[in-house]
Formats: C-alpha cells, sequence, structure tokens
C-alpha cells in the first residue's frame, strides 16, 4: 500500500517473478544475489510494452524475465541477530521494505515474519516483531535500538506476545487472545507474521496478525508511544478481537470461531486511512485510529475474480503515477493438459495440482475502490510482498522465496528462500499502467 501523511511518503509492497521451462538454471542462489545492489535508479526513458493477456484468464505468467535475477534484485544486508549469525543472513518471510520521509530525511524501514532458533519456520510459535532502518536501500540496515526499552530483551524486537507482562491499567500491549498458550498437539502455540510498519500524521504503525496456531487468527494494529522503535500498545478496537468477524476459514486445527481476515495492510492517503484485509475487503479508519469505522458488512473492492477464484493472501494497495494497484499473492498450480503439457495456472488446489511458485498478481484501478482490471503476473515466485519507491521515486517491489511448498521448498534450493530480497520494478507507461519487475529487455548499460 501507499501511504503520504503529514510528514511521510510512503510507499509499500514487493512484486514478484514468472517462469516455466529450465528452472534450475533459472534459479538465484541467495549469495549470489546479495552481491548485486542495483542503483537506486531514475524512471527510464521509454516506456516497455504490457505482455498480451493470457487465455483463458487466470493462466499464470511464467517468463523468467519475471524472476528477481542479479541483474535488477538483491538480498539486503540487514544486521545479524545472534539466531541469524551460523545461516548468515536474515531468515524472513513476507518481506516488508518502505520508505518515509523523517525530519526531512528518508528513512528506509525493514519487517518481516521471524522465527525462532531450533524452528524450520515461524510456527507453532515464534517471539514477535523486529525492525531495521537504513538511511539507503543499500544499507547500513541497523536493527533499530530498543535497548533503552527494554535492556533485557534481544535488540530490534519490538513487539512480542513476550510482553504481557508490559500491561498496566489503560495500557494493553498483549492481548488476551495474542498470548501464548498450550495444548497436546503443538505444545507452545502463537505466532506473528506479516508485519508492516507504517508513518502517518507523524506517529508509527505497525499492522500485523496473529497465526494459524494462535487463540484468534487475524489482523492487529500497534501504535507507538515513543518513536519508531516504540514503545508499542495494542489500538482499542484490537483488545478483544482481531478486525472484522469470524468466519470459516483456515486448516483443520484452528477451533470454531477463531479464524478472522488475516495479513492487514495499512493504506494511507492525504489524511485518511484505510484498513486492507484479505481477500478482497477494506475498512476506513476512524480519525483517532483506534479502530475502524463500525459497519455491518466491511466494504469490498471491485476487483475481476478468476473462475474459479483460489484462495488468495496478502492484500496490498499501492498507488503510483496516480494509479491504484491492488496486490495479491497467488499459487500457481502447475497440472497436465489433455495434449499432455504443463497447464500453469492460479487454479484452486485438486487432484493432479501441485503447487509451484508463489506469485504477486496485480490489477490496477482509477480508484481506491476499483473497479479494478483483470490481474497480470507481475512476478514469479515472490508473493505476499508489498511495492514502495526509492528516494529518486523508482519502484520496487520485496520478495522472499517461499520456503513451506514449492520451487523454492526443494532441498536444493531451500538454503536459499526466506530471504528479506527487494527487485526494482518497471512501469508501462500511462497508456499501459502495468507494473512488472524489470525484464531483461529493458535494462541497459
Amino acid at each position: 500500500m501507499t501511504s503520504s501523511g503529514k510528514g511521510s511518503h510512503l510507499d509499500r509492497r514487493s512484486l514478484l517473478i514468472g517462469v516455466a521451462g529450465s528452472l534450475a538454471a533459472a534459479a538465484l542462489p541467495a549469495t549470489a544475489a546479495a552481491q548485486a545492489f542495483p542503483a537506486e535508479a531514475a524512471p527510464m526513458r521509454r516506456y516497455p510494452s504490457n505482455w498480451p493477456d493470457l487465455e483463458p484468464y487466470g493462466l499464470a505468467g511464467t517468463r523468467r524475465d519475471l524472476w528477481p535475477r542479479n541483474d535488477n534484485s538483491f538480498i539486503l544486508p540487514l544486521e545479524l541477530r545472534p539466531r541469524d549469525r551460523e545461516r548468515g543472513q536474515v531468515w524472513m518471510r513476507d518481506t516488508y521494505v518502505n520508505r518515509f520521509v523523517v525530519d526531512g530525511r528518508p528513512l528506509y524501514v525493514a519487517t518481516g515474519t521471524s522465527r525462532v532458533p531450533g524452528l524450520d519456520r515461524a510456527a507453532p510459535w515464534n517471539d514477535g516483531i523486529f525492525v531495521w532502518v537504513s538511511p539507503s536501500l543499500r544499507g547500513p540496515w541497523r536493527l533499530v535500538d530498543t535497548t533503552g526499552i527494554r535492556s533485557g530483551a534481544e535488540k530490534g524486537k519490538v513487539w512480542s506476545p513476550e510482553f504481557v507482562g508490559e500491561n498496566r491499567s489503560g495500557r494493553t500491549v498483549v492481548a488476551p487472545w495474542q498470548e501464548y498458550w498450550y495444548d497436546d498437539e503443538f505444545g507452545k502455540r502463537g505466532e506473528v507474521w506479516a508485519s508492516e510498519l507504517h508513518y502517518f500524521r507523524g506517529t508509527w504503525y505497525i499492522v500485523a496478525c496473529m497465526g494459524d496456531h494462535s487463540r484468534k487468527v487475524g489482523s492487529f494494529m500497534l501504535v507507538s508511544e515513543g518513536g519508531i522503535e516504540g514503545p508499542y500498545r495494542l489500538i482499542e478496537g484490537n483488545h478483544d478481537k482481531p478486525f472484522g468477524d469470524p468466519f470459516i476459514g483456515g486448516p483443520s486445527f484452528i477451533e470454531p470461531g477463531a479464524y478472522h481476515h488475516i495479513d492487514g495492510s495499512l493504506y494511507t492517503e492525504n489524511d485518511d486511512a484505510w484498513l486492507v484485509l484479505h481477500n478482497d475487503l477494506y475498512a476506513k479508519f476512524r480519525d483517532d485510529m483506534e479502530d475502524i469505522v463500525p459497519t455491518t458488512n466491511l466494504p469490498r473492492f471491485q476487483q475481476t475474480p478468476y473462475s474459479p477464484e483460489p484462495y488468495l493472501e496478502g492484500a496490498y494497495v499501492f498507488k503510483f503515477k496516480g494509479k491504484y494497484y491492488l496486490l495479491h499473492a497467488a499459487w500457481d498450480r502447475t497440472s497436465t493438459n489433455p495434449d499432455g503439457s504443463t497447464r500453469y495456472a492460479y487454479d484452486p488446489p485438486g487432484p493432479g495440482r501441485t503447487q509451484y511458485q508463489y506469485d504477486a498478481v496485480v490489477a490496477v484501478s482509477d480508484t481506491f475502490e476499483g473497479p479494478y482490471s483483470k490481474r497480470w503476473t507481475a512476478g514469479v515466485g515472490a508473493g505476499h510482498n508489498n511495492f514502495f519507491t526509492d528516494s529518486s521515486g523508482q519502484p520496487w517491489a520485496t520478495f522472499f522465496r517461499n520456503p513451506n511448498a514449492g520451487y523454492w521448498a526443494d532441498p536444493s534450493r531451500i538454503a536459499d528462500a526466506a530471504v528479506p530480497g527487494v527487485v526494482r520494478l518497471e512501469w508501462t507507461g500511462p497508456e499501459g499502467n502495468r507494473l512488472y519487475v524489470q525484464r531483461r529487455h529493458t535494462i541497459s548499460g
């Protein structure tokens, strides 16, 4: 999402990759990608063309040009925590990067889903939200200094279920539904994922989600009572539950009534702010930012859905050149066509369908609410991201390479998955109005 409030300029989430055939040759090791630091380039002189829409609607783009590569992307050199030193880089899912102007200077921020030592994923529990900052996209990237708030806690950790002891009368840091809990199936339970950091009206906000193993699953928002390092507290509207109403969803082990809308995001424009939820819901925030405006049913974006529509994640809105871009993460699943060839499509799960790449699909509109165009594949394998702009106005996207399934879960590639990556985007101009991962044919020099 894009955000521009008083004293801030905010752009956000990422876009992704695309590909078929000869996949091993296309994979980029994290170590190689980390050596490529594309400059914060000025916008290109000529507008590249839109690629033709795939028919039928819902087929996935698989061109190699849509992969983050050494020439258009790199892995952020984030300051390592003690848990990262053995790997040599930060393990991260749902990478989020943005740029704000604070006190007249650019400030880049990074956050994402973390895991604890001893686990190979961010579940069934993790230990909270970490934040990094930098004066430049290239770095140096440093953990925010939280030692003045919690001298005994790990540096850079701005919120965690561990902080429940900081609750006071009239000030809730961790709600009961966000606390750790235990059962016989998973043991310790409760994880936070998909955190996003926002600067709006001179105040820092974090939007995040309590994950599948939590007492209640869904999105919430924190507000800082100080600077970017906090201390943060929970807004009033989330004291009892996540945003929105519960519904049936998620894995079978989630208790009835516990599942709410996940992957919350914040979009701001001028002095107004909206919550964005999966797959197509949004809500206006109250002026005091302590809750969303009450409504019987949350409004929905006017989209052009696939048929059938698969489960989508990571909804995000980004404004660029006067247009609104609605991002989703969608699994490209492979299956076999009647002629024996491979079908790549954003199909729901089904017999003979295999998860291949976790893509970013995007649609464009003249207005925030829509109607939005048909979606296109903006990048392959880097779903659940955000778009943002650098100090020159160049658009970028984040990516992380999903380690849970598909291409990046392969044992030969898993070491290069779950990374804090950024990839340069290209805009196809005021006629095409598309954003793609920067393609090879548009790179010169």
